[in-house]
This record gives C-alpha cells, structure tokens and sequence, in this order.
C-alpha cells in the first residue's frame, strides 16, 4: 500500500453535505412557520434554496426574514443559526465510503477524520453517521476545539496522529475534497495527499500549490490509487 494510515475528510468525501444544509433549512423553515405570522414552512424551504443558489450561504436567513416582511435583526438571525445548528440529522454514507471503510477495517488499516468547522454540528454529523467509534476509524478531530487556528490548512491535527500511529507524514495519507485549504497545508510536509472530485467544489481549479498529488472520481478509485492498481 501507498500509506499505513487513511485520513479523511468529513463533508462531501464521506456524505453528502448538503444532505445536512436541507435538513437544517427544514427545521428553521418549521420554526419561522411558528414564530413569525404568515410564514409558511415550505416556503420559506424554498426561499433558503433559492438564496444559496444565487448567492451562497451568507446571508441566507437574513433573505429569507426580509422576505417575510420581518427586520432581519441580529437576535432573530441567531435564532435561525441556533435552530440550524441544533438540528438532528438524518445522513447517510456514500454508498463507496460505506464500502471502503468496511475494506480498511478488514485490511486493518487505520483511519481518521479531519474535518473543521462548528464543533457541535460536526459531532452531530458524525453520530448521524454512526462514525464515531466505528471501526476503523480510530479518532475524529474536530479541528476548531483546538482553535481556529488550528482549522486547516494548519496541519496540526496531521501532526497529532502522526504522533498517535508513529509514522511518518509519508505512510499518511489525506483524502479531502476542497483545494482551498485541504492540501496546501501538510502536502509540504510530505503528507500524501489525495482529492475526490465531487461536492461543492468538485469544479474549482487552483494552482499546483493547492493541488492534491492525485485525483479520483469516487472512493473506490482511491482504494485502486491506495492498493497501487493506479
């Protein structure tokens, strides 16, 4: 094999993320049909659709309260916040990435997740999974507990289980979907780095720096790249 130890992303490598963005939307819809007068769930579902289409997630339920005929104050756009962020989700693996941690598991090769942003909608995401604790998954590292500054591209939390396996940044490797930031920051360091080419930034082309080593169209392909069949 090409690494002794299989670290990978969280949103969009493993599951579906905006599997996640609908059920959040969902449940804030179903609380401004009960909050705010005249306010109909689907609707308002409809409308934070629209709105992260044409302009992405920023200003989402600020939109959609205007919409409403509401003043998009701060204290009722941290209500929607709260409510999204609290939400429990129903997700499930990719099919591939069902398959490919059970194929890990039997090879016993061990496992990680890398994933950053809010820590407690990153842990809900991964008891929805049923990842934490499975099998091979040794360790999930919520990036943002240990600071901001620790999100990546900071490669910290590599170092950690590097330090954790007793390898070598060499028999590591990372598997991620954005190039933003998932590569640039331990490809360096002589981490192996591999991107799956779907989810939101399937379309997005940097320069060589932010580039993996290697692309690949799903899991399965990664486990052909892993085994060295590619």
């Amino acid at each position: 094999m090409k690494a002794d130890v299989v670290v990978f992303d969280l949103d969009d490598t493993l599951y579906e993320e905006m599997s996640f963005v609908r059920g959040g939307f969902r449940a804030v819809a179903a609380w401004l049909e009960r909050e705010v007068s005249g306010a109909r769930a689907e609707r308002c579902y409809e409308w934070m659709l629209e709105e992260l289409e044409r302009r992405g997630r920023g200003r989402v339920f600020d939109a959609v309260l205007e919409r409403l005929g509401r003043r998009a104050s701060r204290r009722m756009v941290a209500a929607c916040v709260q409510v999204y962020r609290r939400h429990e989700p129903v997700l499930a693996l990719y099919p591939d990435a069902e398959r490919v941690l059970r194929t890990l598991d039997e090879a016993g090769v061990p496992a990680y997740i890398v994933t950053d942003g809010h820590p407690g909608v990153q842990a809900a995401k991964l008891k929805a999974l049923g990842l934490a604790g499975r099998p091979p998954i040794r360790r999930c590292y919520l990036t943002r507990r240990y600071g901001l500054c620790h999100e990546k591209p900071s490669p910290h939390c590599f170092r950690l289980i590097c330090e954790r396996e007793g390898v070598s940044p060499g028999r590591v490797v990372y598997v991620g979907d954005n190039p933003r930031k998932d590569f640039v920051g331990i490809r360096p360091l002589g981490f192996r780095t591999v991107r799956v080419m779907r989810g939101a930034h399937a379309a997005v082309e940097l320069d060589e720096t932010h580039e993996a080593e290697a692309r690949v169209r799903d899991l399965e392909e990664f486990m052909d790249w892993l085994t060295g069949g590619i």
